[in-house]
């Protein structure tokens, strides 16, 4: 699924994203990429208006980083775990602890946080530079989540904002030996809910968001159709199996 893309296109979809009215240009995923995607958005040069937004693992260098100064103004990593047993089994990467929380402080001192003005010319709710720290929080798994918010709390609190997700879903694609303490095999519940809110209270993070807990799998994605999710705010400008002809009427009512 997909294809490649030149410099050229690249560039061409961010600045047709800019023109239907985008937002942002949100590069979700780019780490293996970097270089290229650099070249892109400096081909799209001053044309690009919007912020451009890095939407990634965590799992980068400070050196690879550097490439993309100037280039990014948001960061969104992830910070998936700090317990390096569970990266060891999960990704791979028992040193993905801390590479991702050098890549977040290296994301961190380079873009301070910054708002839009409103009409008013006071501070908005658009955030235009700085780095929002996402953390998915597991079903039984609230001591790892409690790591990860005290190094938050300890490093980036008032530098950054946290994003603090409970939208966990299990799904029955993995079936080899790894057990429900891994792969846990309900949505988080009322309880633990509870809990998270408490250890955000006692850490003093007031800074960021929360996501209200919502046991439902409606929102998954379909990336065999073109419209992948069943939102109808989104609409496709542009597709790898049909480039930018490619714009379908909403689904839905």
């Amino acid at each position: 699924m997909g294809r490649p893309v030149s410099v050229r296109e690249f560039s061409e979809i961010c600045l047709m994203l800019q023109d239907a009215g985008a937002e942002n240009i949100n590069i979700v995923t780019g780490s293996h990429a970097v270089p290229a995607i650099a070249e892109g958005l400096r081909a799209a040069g001053s044309g690009l208006r919007i912020p451009v937004l890095w939407n990634s693992s965590g799992y980068e260098s400070p050196e690879t980083l550097a490439m993309l100064d100037g280039l990014v103004s948001v960061w969104l990593p992830d910070l998936k775990t700090l317990n390096a047993q569970i990266s060891a089994e999960l990704f791979l990467a028992g040193d993905y602890p801390e590479a991702a929380k050098n890549a977040i402080l290296y994301m961190a001192d380079h873009s301070g946080l910054r708002f839009s003005s409103g009409s008013s010319g006071e501070e908005g709710s658009a955030i235009c530079s700085g780095v929002i720290v996402r953390h998915l929080a597991l079903p039984g798994r609230l001591d790892d989540t409690g790591q990860v918010l005290e190094w938050f709390a300890g490093h980036l609190e008032g530098r950054a904002l946290l994003s603090l997700m409970t939208q966990y879903t299990p799904v029955a694609a993995y079936t080899g030996e790894k057990g429900p303490d891994v792969y846990p095999e309900r949505f988080l519940n009322i309880s633990e809910d509870e809990r998270l809110r408490e250890i955000l209270s006692e850490l003093e993070i007031e800074t960021g968001f929360y996501q209200e807990l919502i046991e439902d799998s409606d929102w998954l994605p379909d990336f065999n159709n073109i419209q992948p999710f069943s939102s109808n705010l989104a609409k496709p400008l542009w597709h790898w199996s049909a480039g930018n002809s490619v714009c379908p009427e909403p689904e839905g009512p």
